[in-house]
């Protein structure tokens, strides 16, 4: 059994199964993971091809139900500015800056889980303010390794939105950012043979065997 591989497959299937089933959630993850056996820069271009095609099969099973347009006219432009910085940061962002960013994600990500469980406080509505500055944020680390649902969650949740609209929300969002990096990546050289279909990718297109 080659692990390295074999871990990349199980990554991978873990991010498909939680963008499918809750929009979110250990998603964020997968690029921390992979970069455990790969440098985060191809993790990254990896995962982007990917998280396109599931992003196709979510938005066809969301398309009739119910999404926020109010919180989508707040999100869309933020996370547009976030990736923008991306873009104009990436030359200077070394391996070790991109571990530091992934370190912040993560934490982050477990202070959301805990914010989850907050019980009792009143639900606010959409926020330009509070909501322009989470979301660029969501769009800087969506564009570096493809972690903005933190973010995002740290935004929408206090807004103590319905299941559906709230996993609508977030799959509609993330579609439309996933969309917009495959421009830049393509153009920062990010998205070519080398990283796509090097040995870490093979689990992309065949199970792990053992």
């Amino acid at each position: 059994m080659n692990l390295p591989l074999t871990l990349t497959f199980y990554i991978l299937a873990a991010v498909g199964i939680s963008k499918s089933g809750f929009g979110s959630g250990i998603g964020v993850l997968g690029v921390p993971l992979m970069s455990l056996v790969i440098p985060p820069a191809q993790a990254a271009a990896i995962m982007l091809p990917l998280l396109c095609v599931m992003d196709i099969f979510n938005v066809l099973h969301y398309r009739r139900r119910r999404f926020d347009r109010a919180n989508l006219i707040i999100l869309v432009p933020a996370a547009l500015l976030g990736i923008l910085v991306g873009i104009f940061t990436f030359r200077y962002l070394t391996d070790a800056h991109i571990r530091i960013l992934l370190g912040v994600i993560s934490i982050l990500f477990v202070g959301n889980f805990f914010r989850k469980k907050q019980e009792g406080q009143p639900a606010v509505g959409p926020d330009r303010v509070k909501g322009s500055l989470w979301n660029t944020i969501a769009g800087f680390t969506s564009f570096g390794v493809h972690a903005g649902g933190p973010p995002v969650n740290i935004y929408l949740l206090p807004q103590k939105l319905d299941k559906t609209i709230f996993v609508g929300t977030t799959v509609v969002f993330f579609a439309i950012v996933n969309y917009v990096k495959l421009i830049p990546y393509a153009l920062l050289g990010q998205l070519n043979g080398d990283s796509i279909f090097s040995p870490p990718s093979i689990p992309l297109f065949s199970p792990p065997k053992a």
